[in-house]
């Protein structure tokens, strides 16, 4: 921003208060005053006429100015609310992919937990597996020792 628009911009700030208001009305009246220094009414009603004329010229260019940055503030605001509706629909499409990782995990987890619990139950089968083969092999051990016994026993005898 330029001198100049930072200058326009404090006058529109200015003008715009209940003190400009005040000042403005003092002044109007003040001018009739003039006729208390010569000038004739006509005189007096053409300055005012003059100055009150130049004064909406310019505070018609003021407005315009203020419009003018308003419209170019309000564009960049579209544009920002533009980037964030696309920022907004980038986030929604990865918390769907978030979703849909979440439900690949969760399937992948139920299918864990499947394979523990079949593994377990192997465990437990093996488990009882080998139970069964260690009572089988102490029953053929204790048999053998019984029959070691037998023949030693038949060749004592013969």
């Amino acid at each position: 921003m330029n001198s100049l628009d930072k200058l326009t911009e404090r006058f529109t700030i200015v003008l715009g208060t209940p003190a400009s208001i005040v000042i403005h009305t003092l002044l109007f009246i003040g001018i009739f005053f003039l006729t208390k220094f010569g000038f004739t009414i006509d005189n007096v009603l053409l300055i005012l006429t003059t100055a009150v004329s130049l004064e909406a010229i310019y505070l018609a260019i003021f407005i315009q100015m203020t419009v003018n940055r308003t419209t170019t503030h309000l564009a960049d605001v579209k544009e920002d609310i533009s980037d964030i509706q696309e920022d907004v629909e980038d986030i929604q499409e990865n918390v769907d992919d978030l979703e849909e990782n979440v439900d690949d995990i969760q399937e992948d987890v139920e299918g864990l937990e499947t394979n523990v619990k079949e593994i377990s139950e192997d465990y437990d089968e093996n488990d009882k597996e080998e139970n069964d083969l260690t009572k089988a092999l102490n029953s053929i051990e204790n048999h053998i020792k019984e029959l070691q016994k037998d023949i030693e026993t038949l060749k004592k005898r013969s």
